[in-house]
């Protein structure tokens, strides 16, 4: 007999394991059915391993300039085993924090691969055999995987996907890499403070290319200062993978093709939602392998709803936990829950970080964005340069930029890049989100010495008000 909940989340993953735990708190008998590890990517594989392997490579870049700060390194080396053994550490670390969770919260974990026999029913096939679980509700959490170019299939020793980059079998000496967005852009960043040789290779005319244009530009002057080869405008025509090494045959912005040699290559150029082979096809409308819901994660099917990953974007786990919570909530009230009252996604207010060095985070609409939508704007910008946190820290490189309704004074977006950014982006997210205008923001006391401080100062110089430039 079928083992009966309120709710099953498919997936464990940032969205999946938020979701689960929100229905458990609403009182709904919960289970989870994953095929791998609980947390999914982002604590395995994503999110949070690779930030442990970006803080070695941090701070490593700071080891070898330790002079600027009036202090002397000798024989300074990285050991990249080390570095990894650390991040699957973190990656572990977590797993079990969530093991913890779902111990916690009541939730029952069902280890093996899931596959839908209907909108409210599915199996698990495991070790152990089969198991058939029925349930008033199922999310969909998925999630995805690397998308692999047809001449560069991953094979983990010389073609690379974001997995393989994060245990790699040996440190490349040159390395290419396939993709700018924010994944291609933070191993690029990484391997090349650990010594590496890096190009990156973007077929867009311009690096991070859904950031604001100036961020993008600052942030391709940056990478080449550092070393970095940047190639935008081009395209990787095919590899030929060797014992040694890859040749790439590279064309680019004047239409000629070169080939170049490259010990490795990673492959970012996006993903694909794991929608396929779990019974989903005639349950759902798929576009691109990507299931359509409505703002509160419903399907068209009753009683099957989906989040993170394998939905439309931003692919971005804190998107997923935010699905997660508004699903279970939606759940909870056809249950008949009068208590809640979930709150629809506005994808406005998702903010967006990268963590290369230097970092960049933004929320809301570029400038360009902004004019094509017919707004008349106020744009701020303010320097790193005119900041003295910024200095003192050694880290002057960078701005924040800001834009406006110049009719009604909404924030329409927010755009950094430099130290830290990642940290002060929650400021202007929560702005948008209390629908603040500029009036406000000038009017709120931002602590000094600190790098927030950019950000009053930036929405000054929107209004032609800025102090400190």
């Amino acid at each position: 007999m079928a083992e009966t909940y309120d709710v099953i989340v498919l997936g464990s993953g940032p969205g999946g394991y938020v979701a689960a735990i929100r229905a458990s708190q609403l009182g709904l008998k919960t289970a989870i059915v994953e095929r791998e590890l609980l947390g999914g990517i982002c604590l395995n594989w994503g999110c949070i391993p690779t930030k442990a392997l970006l803080r070695s490579a941090e701070i490593f870049h700071y080891m070898n300039h330790a002079k600027d700060y009036g202090l002397a390194a000798e024989k300074i080396s990285a050991d990249l085993d080390a570095v990894v053994k650390r991040s699957r550490g973190v990656a572990k670390q977590l797993n079990q924090g969530v093991t913890h969770l779902m111990k916690k919260n009541k939730i029952a974990v069902h280890m093996g691969t899931g596959t839908l026999t209907g909108p409210t029913s599915l199996t698990v096939e495991s070790d152990k055999g089969e198991e058939k679980l029925t349930a008033k509700h199922i999310i969909v959490a998925t999630g995805a995987r690397a998308r692999d170019l047809p001449f560069a299939k991953a094979d983990g020793k010389r073609v690379w996907t974001y997995r393989h980059a994060m245990t790699p079998p040996e440190m490349p000496t040159k390395l290419l890499v396939i993709g700018s967005g924010a994944i291609g852009i933070e191993f690029a960043s990484f391997y090349n403070d650990m010594g590496a040789d890096v190009t990156v290779v973007e077929m867009l005319d311009r690096v991070v290319p859904v950031e604001d244009a100036d961020v993008s530009a600052f942030l391709e002057k940056s990478l080449k200062k550092q070393g970095m080869t940047i190639m935008t405008g081009a395209g990787v025509e095919s590899i030929d993978v060797g014992a040694k090494g890859i040749t790439a045959a590279i064309k680019g912005k004047d239409g000629k093709v070169a080939k170049s040699e490259f010990s490795h290559v990673i492959v970012a150029v996006g993903i694909v939602p794991n929608t396929e082979n779990i019974g989903l096809e005639k349950l759902v409308e798929m576009d691109r392998g990507f299931i359509q819901i409505d703002p509160y994660g419903r399907t068209r099917s009753k009683g099957l709803w989906a989040i993170g990953d394998c939905v439309p974007g931003p692919w971005l786990a804190h998107k997923a936990s935010h699905e997660g919570v508004t699903a279970a909530e939606a759940i909870a009230q056809e249950l008949g829950n009068t208590d809640v009252h979930p709150h629809a996604l506005d994808r406005n207010n998702i903010p967006g970080c990268t963590y290369c060095h230097p970092q960049i985070a933004s929320v809301g609409m570029t400038e360009a964005k902004a004019k094509e939508a017919g707004y008349t704007l106020k744009v701020g910008t303010f320097p790193f340069i005119g900041n003295g946190k910024a200095i003192a820290l050694g880290e002057a490189e960078g701005f924040v930029k800001t834009v406006f309704d110049a009719k009604t004074g909404e924030l329409l977006g927010a755009h950094m890049i430099g130290a830290e950014v990642t940290e002060l982006i929650q400021g202007y997210v929560v702005g948008k989100t209390l629908e603040t205008t500029e009036v406000e923001l000038m009017t709120s006391i931002f602590p000094h010495p600190t790098l927030s401080e950019m950000m009053h100062e930036s929405v000054l110089a929107a209004y032609d008000r800025a102090v400190h430039i």
